[in-house]
């Protein structure tokens, strides 16, 4: 159990993420992620199964927003010579 905790703090929320810690502090202070305070100090504690929904509710709105805006071949970069 010790390897899969319940709850992550927001330095191991960033690096699942992959970005930083004030990205995730933003997240979580708009709502867009599910978190408790807790403790004197108010130590930001995120639940697993929490950052697992959000991370799907990611998946969710690309997946809408890719359908409402297809890729065009003139959008795409050109390689730079």
């Amino acid at each position: 159990m010790a390897d899969d905790p319940r709850f992550l703090t927001l330095a191991d929320v960033a690096e699942t993420l992959n970005t930083s810690s004030a990205q995730v502090y933003a997240l979580v202070r708009r709502g867009d992620l599910a978190a408790i305070k807790i403790g004197g100090r108010g130590q930001w504690r995120v639940e697993r199964v929490q950052l697992e929904e959000f991370i799907q509710r990611m998946y969710a709105e690309t997946r809408t927003f890719v359908d409402e805006h297809p890729f065009v071949e003139s959008e795409a970069p050109t390689p730079e010579r």
